[in-house]
């Protein structure tokens, strides 16, 4: 089976995606768009909604070469939040360079967030445009804000009905 190409908007981008079921074979951000589906969950996502991205592999994961196993740990950083690539250098056993150049190759932007890894002292790379970066953080700390005031409105009203 072929892998179905298609494309959705952020912001004045359009993101391209190539992906058969729930595997994701490459992401990219470019100015023209490809007719087609993209994942439901990035169209969300795309969209500024909450959206689980767990649930759909990329390609990039696989296997147990040192770039794997980066792509693997910055999945984990959650939506909102920021890891150094000092720090997932420290967690893989590699250095923050060779995160900084697996970073740049990542053929699954988004599904492997690595918008989510900054330097020490500033946000770092992203091609094709930093700014896609900056826009991404911030539309997460949005997503991960609202996320949080719906947990405690829940919370609220599971006290309120128990009392």
């Amino acid at each position: 089976m072929d892998a179905v190409t298609g494309s959705c908007r952020f912001g004045l981008w359009f993101v391209q995606v190539a992906w058969r079921g729930d595997l994701v074979y490459r992401v990219r951000f470019a100015r023209e768009a490809v007719n087609g589906p993209v994942p439901e969950a990035i169209r969300l996502y795309c969209a500024g909604r909450s959206a689980d991205l767990s649930a759909l592999a990329s390609t990039a994961t696989e296997g147990e070469t040192v770039s794997a196993r980066i792509y693997r740990a910055v999945r984990e950083v959650p939506c909102g939040e920021t890891a150094t690539y000092g720090e997932i250098a420290q967690a893989v056993g590699t250095s923050p360079r060779a995160v900084g150049a697996a970073m740049a190759r990542n053929p699954t932007p988004i599904v492997v967030p690595c918008h989510r890894i900054v330097a020490k002292r500033g946000i770092g790379g992203f091609s094709p445009d930093p700014a896609i970066k900056r826009d991404l953080l911030a539309m997460e700390r949005a997503i991960a804000g609202r996320d949080r005031r719906k947990k405690r409105r829940t919370q609220q009203g599971s006290l309120t009905t128990v009392q």
